[in-house]
C-alpha cells in the first residue's frame, strides 16, 4: 500500500536534456566577460545541450552592449533587454517564459554564485528532487546590511510558510520544469518559488554552495529589502490558503467588526440606561457605527473577491486542484500530472 501512495520517483536527467540556465543583469557591465569566460566551460562539460537566457534589465551602463558582444560569439546565449528597469523578479520570470530547457537552473550574474556549483545541483536533482536550493552557509556579503537581514527573512518565510531551507535568497538553484510551468511571479517573489513547488508536492532539497565576494559593480538589494519580502510573504501566504475561498478573510473580518459593533452600542446603550450618560459624551456609538459600516463593507468585498475568483478559473477553465497521477481513467496516462 505505502508503495502505490508514493510520489512518483521524477526522472532521471539524460544526456539529451535541454538544460537553461537564466541570468537577470541590470548593470552589470564588468562582469559579463567574467561571467561567461567562467559558466560556459562548466556548461560545455556537461553531457547536456544547454542555452544560456541572459535577461538586461533595462541597465544604464553598457551591460547591453556588453551582452551582445558575447551573444554574437555563441548563439547557444539568448539575450532579451527590458526597455526600463522591472526588477529582478520579472527578468526571471522572461527569461523562464522564453527558455526550452527541461531543467531550468537560475543565477545571478555578479560572479557571487559560483557556476561549478551547476554541476552538484543537477547531481541532487538528479536523486529524484524536483527542486533544488543553493545555500550560501559562508556568504562573503556585508555583515548586518545583507546577512544579517537575509538571516531575518530566512527565519520570519520558514516560520509563516512552513518550509524550512536556510536560503531561499540565493538565486542559485534548479527546477524541473514542470515544477514552473503554473508558476506566476511578481514583486520579489522569485524566493519563493521553493514554496510554491512544496505546496504543489514538489520534492525540495538543498544543498551548501559557494559565494565569492562581489568584484565588480554595487550591489542592488539594503535593509528595505527585508520589509519588500515581508509583504510579499503576506500576499504567498494568502493565496495558498485563501485564493480559493477570500470571503474566509474579508467575511472573517467583516464578521469580527459586526461583532465589535454590537458589543460597542450594547455597552453604549448599558451606560445610556443605567448610568445615565449621554450617548454625546463617549466615542462608543461613533466606533459601533463604523464597525458596522467596515463589517457590511468587508463582507460585500469577499462576495466581490468571490466572483472574481469564480471568473478567474471559469474563464480559463482553470480547475482548483492540482492532479499528481491516474490509473485507469480513461483519455489519461498514468504518468499524466496536471
Amino acid at each position: 500500500m505505502d508503495m502505490l501512495l508514493a510520489r512518483p520517483r521524477p526522472a532521471a536527467l539524460s544526456s539529451d536534456t535541454l538544460l537553461s540556465v537564466v541570468i537577470p543583469l541590470f548593470n552589470e557591465e564588468g562582469n559579463v566577460r567574467p561571467l561567461f569566460d567562467r559558466l560556459m566551460p562548466v556548461l560545455e562539460a556537461l553531457p547536456n545541450p544547454f542555452e544560456v537566457i541572459v535577461v538586461d534589465d533595462g541597465s544604464t551602463d553598457q551591460t547591453a552592449v556588453a551582452l551582445r558582444e558575447v551573444a554574437v560569439l555563441d548563439d547557444r546565449i539568448r539575450v532579451i533587454s527590458f526597455r526600463r528597469n522591472y526588477g529582478q523578479t520579472a527578468a526571471m520570470m522572461a527569461a523562464i517564459d522564453h527558455s526550452a530547457g527541461q531543467v531550468i537552473v537560475p543565477m545571478d550574474g555578479d560572479l557571487q554564485n559560483d557556476p561549478a556549483d551547476i554541476v552538484r545541483l543537477l547531481e541532487k536533482l538528479d536523486e529524484g528532487y524536483d527542486v533544488v536550493s543553493g545555500w550560501r552557509q559562508d556568504r562573503q556579503d556585508h555583515r548586518v546590511r545583507r546577512n544579517f537581514t537575509s538571516r531575518v527573512a530566512n527565519a520570519m518565510i520558514s516560520r509563516i510558510s512552513g518550509v524550512h531551507l536556510h536560503d531561499f535568497g540565493c538565486s542559485l538553484k534548479a527546477y524541473r520544469r514542470d515544477v514552473l510551468k503554473d508558476v506566476r511571479l511578481y514583486g520579489e517573489m522569485h524566493r519563493f518559488v521553493p514554496i510554491y513547488a512544496t505546496w504543489s508536492g514538489a520534492r525540495v532539497a538543498e544543498i551548501p554552495v559557494r559565494h565569492h565576494a562581489r568584484q565588480h559593480g554595487e550591489s542592488k538589494y539594503g535593509l528595505s529589502r527585508i520589509f519588500k519580502v515581508l509583504l510579499d510573504l503576506i500576499v504567498v501566504e494568502f493565496l495558498a490558503r485563501y485564493a480559493s475561498k477570500p470571503i474566509y478573510v474579508f467575511g472573517g473580518f467583516g464578521l469580527l467588526c459586526l461583532l465589535l459593533s454590537v458589543l460597542t452600542g450594547s455597552y453604549a446603550v448599558y451606560i445610556k440606561l443605567v448610568e445615565g450618560r449621554s450617548f454625546i459624551v463617549t466615542p462608543l456609538p461613533l466606533l459601533a457605527a463604523m464597525g458596522f459600516i467596515t463589517g457590511i463593507m468587508s463582507i460585500l468585498m469577499g462576495l466581490l473577491a468571490e466572483l472574481i475568483m469564480r471568473t478567474y478559473y471559469e474563464s480559463q477553465r482553470k480547475a482548483p486542484y492540482l492532479i499528481r497521477d491516474t490509473v485507469n481513467l480513461p483519455g489519461r496516462s498514468p504518468s499524466c500530472a496536471d
